[in-house]
């Protein structure tokens, strides 16, 4: 068990001094492995290492990839934010509820976290400054609206967790959507708020939305929601209803994306060659990391680790309740120093079995554990989602403003952590009642 204490301070340092997270992982596993099994490591490993790279769920992750990198080339994105600004713009904090608006449709449809971030932000920022909006509300309002494809299904990481969890893909999906939606309502109903209290003038220039005529805000509605919302379904809808593996829906999405980029006249090949080629380095990314990270928890089981996370739970006198904490805490730190693909490989696999002995709902539990992480996200100063807004954002926008500007957010989503501790039927109820129909 000293072994496997010791993985995680190396895998830590190892990170710190700067190597990839994917290489951390195989040295430490490598070197744990040859203590545990000596000569045939390379053998054990390989077999792990072999198992993640043929897990069927996991072929899904790069097709959902694919579907958003053509979804950001299609010209829906600014299209949507047109539509959503002609019905939201009128409101209160108009434009910064248009952006949440577009942020979980095209979470919905794009899974990708980072994607959506930056494509919200471009068309975002500009507007919202024209307007007059603060900084700090701009930069929050990105980075809430970006981060909402981590529970808004699809999800990324959300497939990846089913795979390693062991649990059926479309549940989770299924109890994610209740959480999502309130998480979304919740950020509506602060920027609405906000907007009343601390109203802005608009530009003197830009069009009221009560210029456009009905008509006009119906066609644009209908032209660009309804083919948005038909991919959403195809690809939820079919994976809920049982109809298609996650990875056959996932193809379908992409199909889908390909078809909304030749209809809006943006396919080209340099389009193409260009998708495939994120495609690519964030599908390799993404699965070497848990190739190395199956490896890792290979050897840290080998070495002793579920029984030195057993002691660790039972010397600290923790019920069920307390496990819960001290694993969702757990994520939460993890979250500073590890992007989400390598801190759900590390933690699903070690506590899974722990959640299960308890008799814990395991979808329940992948749900708070995705809030967290999606907390984590926001979460400075080791914030994902204020480096992905800061590589687009004006000199203007300070890193302080960004900060502050998360902030409501991260309590709005606590809040959401905290009632569905309070309520997990938010979670329970609907996988029961509409997957597999």
């Amino acid at each position: 068990m000293e072994i496997a204490a010791l993985m995680f301070p190396a895998l830590f340092a190892l990170i710190l001094l700067g190597l990839p997270v994917a290489f951390s992982l195989v040295i430490v596993a490598v070197g744990a492995g040859l203590m545990a099994f000596g000569d045939v490591a390379f053998n054990q490993l390989y077999g792990s290492f072999y198992s993640a790279s043929t897990n069927f769920i996991l072929s899904a992750i790069p097709m959902f990839i694919l579907m958003g990198a053509l979804l950001e080339r299609s010209g829906i994105a600014e299209r949507l934010f047109h539509v959503m600004n002609m019905w939201l713009g009128r409101l209160p904090g108009g434009l910064a509820l248009a952006t949440i608006a577009m942020g979980a449709v095209f979470a919905a449809a794009a899974g990708v976290v980072g994607a959506v971030e930056v494509m919200i932000g471009m068309m975002a920022i500009p507007a919202m400054q024209r307007a007059r909006y603060d900084n700090s509300l701009i930069a929050g309002t990105i980075c809430a609206g970006g981060s909402l494809g981590t529970m808004i299904p699809p999800s990324v990481i959300a497939v990846m967790y089913a795979s390693l969890a062991q649990i059926s893909v479309g549940k989770l999906l299924a109890g994610m959507m209740l959480p999502g939606l309130l998480m979304v309502v919740l950020f509506l109903g602060y920027i609405y708020m906000h907007g009343r209290l601390y109203p802005v003038e608009p530009h003197p220039h830009d069009p009221e939305p009560d210029d456009i005529p009905l008509r006009e805000k119906l066609i644009a509605t209908a032209t660009v929601m309804v083919p948005v919302f038909a991919l959403i379904f195809a690809v939820l809808g079919s994976i809920l209803a049982g109809i298609a593996s996650p990875t056959e829906a996932a193809a379908v999405g992409a199909a889908g994306a390909l078809i909304l980029c030749i209809v809006n006249r943006r396919f080209s090949l340099s389009m193409l060659q260009e998708s495939l080629a994120i495609t690519v380095r964030i599908s390799a990314m993404i699965l070497l990391i848990v190739a190395a990270g199956t490896m890792f928890m290979g050897a840290f089981a080998a070495n002793g680790g579920a029984r030195l996370i057993r002691d660790i739970v039972e010397g600290a006198g923790l019920g069920p309740t307390g496990m819960i904490v001290f694993f969702l805490a757990v994520v939460f730190i993890l979250g500073f120093v590890l992007d989400w693909t390598a801190n759900v490989l590390i933690c699903v696999p070690l506590f899974t079995p722990f959640i299960r002995a308890a008799g814990i709902d395991p979808v329940w539990f992948a749900t708070l554990v995705l809030i967290v992480i999606q907390t984590g996200y926001l979460t400075p100063p080791m914030a994902s989602s204020i480096f992905y807004l800061k590589s687009i954002a004006p000199p203007d926008m300070t890193y302080a403003q960004m900060c502050r500007g998360v902030l409501p957010f991260i309590a709005l989503q606590l809040l959401t952590l905290v009632l569905l501790v309070m309520f997990p039927a938010l979670a329970t109820w609907l996988p029961d009642r509409i997957v597999g129909f």
